[in-house]
């Protein structure tokens, strides 16, 4: 019996492209009216989100690590309830 082998035997941290990011907001109703796509830039150039540094003249723009835009969605909880 063969045996398979993995070919991507790595950890890696999945990463978002903006548009994904801006999708995310839209459809979880996280900030309503949601961002523009240069607002989410310039978090990403003030080091709001943390990204992979392909900026936006990299091959794929912006690319977001999935745990930061997570940690700053659920941060937005937070801010909320201390308001209230």
């Amino acid at each position: 019996m063969r045996r398979k082998t993995q070919l991507l035997d790595i950890a890696t941290r999945p990463k978002l492209r903006l548009a994904e990011v801006e999708r995310l907001i839209r459809r979880h109703r996280i900030i309503v009216p949601p961002l523009t796509r240069r607002t989410l830039a310039n978090m990403c150039e003030q080091g709001v989100f943390e990204t992979a540094g392909a900026g936006p003249n990299g091959k794929f723009g912006w690319l977001v690590y999935e745990d930061s835009f997570l940690r700053w969605a659920k941060s937005l909880e937070g801010e909320a309830e201390e308001a209230a």
